[in-house]
């Protein structure tokens, strides 16, 4: 019988998983080189869907000392098609689904609150997994990376297609375009990225939301009204989109999970992500 990739996969998500990687992984606060490895792993804890980097102890430059007593972080379940509850990206680094103990790391006359965990793994062994916020910036060889460790195993992909994207909310078509850029990320539904000249003029309103996403970029996020009903954040645009997804810069997307779309005439059925 064939193995279903994307089932093997998610059967794996209550366990703690391990992945090396062969790119120099550095970590910077003040300006100045906290970590640098070319040791590090990349780890995702039990129902965790993004992924954390580890490194061996000697390749911080900082002082490890037990966080005694620390709160544990909150945790925001969220469930994904038909699978069980997994923790998204906005679960903080100190809710912790596998034994171990938190650290923080002192740096001269700064220190990192609980930016550091050392599993109970003997796979692991004393390599301290790192609070990706907890530093001022990160780089994986050369490249800036944002938002939280890259996982190996996503990829963002990009297609120009010449098929009729229908944009509707409320009943209303707010968008028609043939002249769309399908995105395709690993384990997320078909994001339709229109020209904005394809989105009914005069409905699109900025707003002040911004969200990062660590294979795209910074976004920039702006809300609609029909019918004096307002859909807030329901729309996203990429002004300076990382090489993964260059095709889509100035692009308008819309939550697939909050309005309805027609692809070449045949209705799709809102996905259930975190973002529903």
């Amino acid at each position: 019988m064939a193995l279903h990739l994307a089932d093997h996969m998610a059967a794996a998500l209550p366990t703690l998983r391990v992945h090396p990687t062969a790119k120099r992984i550095r970590a910077m606060v003040d300006g100045k080189v906290v970590v640098d490895s070319t040791r590090a792993r990349i780890v995702w804890e039990p129902r965790r869907i993004v992924p954390s980097y580890a490194v061996p102890v000697a390749d911080i430059a900082g002082m490890l000392t037990l966080s005694n007593g620390a709160p544990r972080g909150a945790a925001h379940p969220v469930t994904i098609g038909t699978g069980p509850p997994v923790f998204d990206p906005s679960t903080e680094f100190s809710f912790h689904t596998t034994p171990g103990q938190m650290f923080d790391i002192t740096v001269g006359h700064a220190t990192l609150r609980r930016a550091a965990f050392i599993a109970e793994d003997a796979d692991l062994g004393a390599d301290a997994i790192l609070d990706f916020d907890a530093f001022d910036e990160w780089r994986e060889e050369d490249e800036l990376l944002v938002g939280h460790a890259r996982d190996p195993f996503t990829t963002v992909d990009t297609r120009r297609s010449s098929r009729r994207v229908t944009i509707e909310l409320a009943g209303i078509v707010v968008a028609d375009s043939t002249r769309s850029v399908m995105l395709f990320e690993t384990g997320l539904p078909t994001r339709y990225y229109l020209p904005r000249e394809d989105v009914r003029a005069g409905l699109l309103v900025p707003t002040d939301t911004t969200t990062v996403c660590a294979y795209k970029g910074r976004a920039r996020y702006w809300s609609v009204t029909v019918d004096g009903d307002t859909a807030v954040d329901v729309a996203w645009t990429y002004d300076e989109p990382h090489n993964y997804a260059t095709a889509v810069k100035d692009l308008v997307c819309f939550f697939n999970e909050r309005v309805d779309i027609t692809l070449d005439g045949v209705s799709q059925q809102r996905p259930r992500t975190p973002w529903s």
